[in-house]
């Protein structure tokens, strides 16, 4: 919203013209900590899935929640602000938080099988719930970063990341700030809007199941970036029925295989935009459950972000989306 985008015809690419920016990785690491076997290398779990009677911290599970060895912010002592000079500073609460999401050495989420997926969701919703208790906490964010090029650390073990925060974020702030002007001016959600628009048009629809669309955005930042977003609006990730979360397994494991097939195996970054916390006060929250829609983002890092894009604020594309969407709905899915 409000931003600019060069789509760059001259530098015009297909989808086996980019190379990656960091080789991939998917060999063995025997001293990767978030394998089986390996469960004493990590902080004793939070949450898990795996069999009743098998003991805790044990190698018999599927998906397992453990707090990062070296959070950005921690949930012991009490949420302070306090003047320094001109600026706020503010004591680093929060809680960092890693979801394993298989105890096998796999590199990305698009080699999991669909159930595997769905099981990283159910562990997701539970631990984004608990967090909301906490009343020092305004927001979760859930992101991946998946290869060298994506921010991913040492080891390529298929994972995500929750950071519970106590501020809502600046950027998911814009997005809130456009979502309510346009209800303010039109009554309607703007990601409704899109919704309807492009699946109408049928140009930058890459994936469609029964609850849910993954599109190439109009005038998308990158090449070959997706939004996943709810058919029916709603403001909270969390709030999904079983079956749409079944759905959200189903094309999650479909558009990431295909992304995975066409420019193989990307390093990649997912972001979810979800509502903020709603605590009792006064002012925006009163319509954010109609004006927002939660919806996911999907980034391959094909290309470099550089001095033009930092200096300016545009982004420069290789790859119309409409051509991105094109070639995915034509892309067969890994196996």
């Amino acid at each position: 919203m409000g931003r600019w985008v060069i789509i760059s015809s001259e530098r015009a690419k297909r989808p086996d013209e980019f190379l990656p920016l960091a080789p991939a990785d998917n060999g063995p690491q025997p001293d990767c900590p978030f394998c089986k076997g390996n469960e004493g290398k990590t902080p004793p779990e939070i949450l898990v899935s795996r069999p009743a009677g098998t003991p805790a911290n044990g190698p018999d599970w599927s998906v397992r929640v453990v707090p990062s060895i070296s959070p950005v912010l921690r949930i012991e002592g009490k949420l302070e602000h306090r003047a320094k000079g001109l600026y706020d500073v503010a004591t680093g609460i929060g809680a960092h938080e890693i979801i394993v999401e298989t105890p096998e050495h796999v590199a990305s989420m698009a080699h999991l099988p669909e159930g595997q997926i769905g099981q990283v969701l159910d562990l997701t919703i539970q631990r984004i719930k608990d967090l909301e208790r906490d009343p020092r906490f305004k927001y979760v964010l859930l992101f991946k970063n998946c290869g060298k090029a994506a921010g991913e650390g040492r080891f390529t073990h298929s994972r995500s990341q929750l950071i519970a925060l106590p501020v809502t974020p600046i950027r998911l702030k814009d997005k809130l700030h456009g979502a309510r002007q346009y209800f303010e001016f039109k009554e309607r959600c703007i990601f409704c809007d899109i919704l309807r628009q492009e699946m109408d048009q049928r140009l930058r629809v890459a994936e469609e199941t029964t609850h849910f669309v993954a599109l190439a955005p109009f005038a998308s930042r990158f090449p070959f970036e997706l939004w996943v977003l709810p058919k029916e609006h709603s403001a909270d990730f969390i709030r999904m029925t079983p079956e749409q979360k079944l759905d959200l397994s189903r094309i999650l494991k479909v558009i990431l295989s295909k992304l995975s097939r066409a420019l193989k195996d990307p390093p990649y970054n997912t972001i979810l935009h979800t509502a903020p916390f709603r605590r009792a006060r006064a002012g925006y929250w009163r319509t954010i459950d109609q004006d927002f829609h939660w919806h996911l983002e999907i980034m391959p890092r094909l290309t470099r972000v550089a001095g033009f894009e930092w200096g300016s604020g545009f982004y420069i594309n290789p790859t119309p989306p409409e051509e991105a969407a094109r070639f995915l709905r034509e892309t067969t899915p890994n196996g």
